[in-house]
């Protein structure tokens, strides 16, 4: 297996993760199983936990498969599945940590990419219902919401 071919299918597999963010959120989440992600956009939460949780579940699962077919021959699943579970760490860390303050960490974060992550967060928010949504992206967001 060659180290370098390896490194750019475990990049590709996280740049092309943060359009599967975008597209799943824009119609999946906001359309056919807005039931999972209606809680998500509640503003007063019942549970730590949120049936939204579960796309974060079913992402899991796709890595762990690749993982398991890697030890198959597909040494391909490596990688991706390497890529899958590192925008998952990185969605964890910017959405779920530092935007929602799920724990209470990265509170005072605030150059220009922190604050133009949160700006377009709190915009996709504003919209409480399943329609009229902006911002469906996630670590690469608008250029529009990094201006003052």
């Amino acid at each position: 297996m060659n180290i370098v071919v390896w490194i750019i299918i475990f990049l590709g597999t996280f740049l092309f993760m943060e359009f599967m963010a975008w597209f799943t959120h824009k119609y999946i989440m906001h359309g056919f199983l807005w039931s999972l992600h209606r809680d998500h956009h509640k503003k007063d939460h019942d549970s730590w936990f949120e049936r939204n949780d579960a796309f974060f579940i079913f992402y899991a699962i796709v890595s762990m498969s690749l993982f398991y077919f890697g030890t198959t021959g597909f040494w391909y699943g490596y990688p991706l599945g390497f890529g899958i579970l590192a925008y998952g760490i990185a969605y964890f860390l910017v959405h779920d940590i530092f935007i929602h303050q799920r724990f209470k960490l990265f509170r005072n974060a605030n150059n220009w990419y922190s604050r133009g992550v949160r700006r377009a967060h709190k915009m996709h928010h504003k919209h409480l219902g399943k329609g009229d949504g902006e911002c469906f992206g996630m670590l690469f967001v608008p250029f529009k919401y990094f201006k003052k």
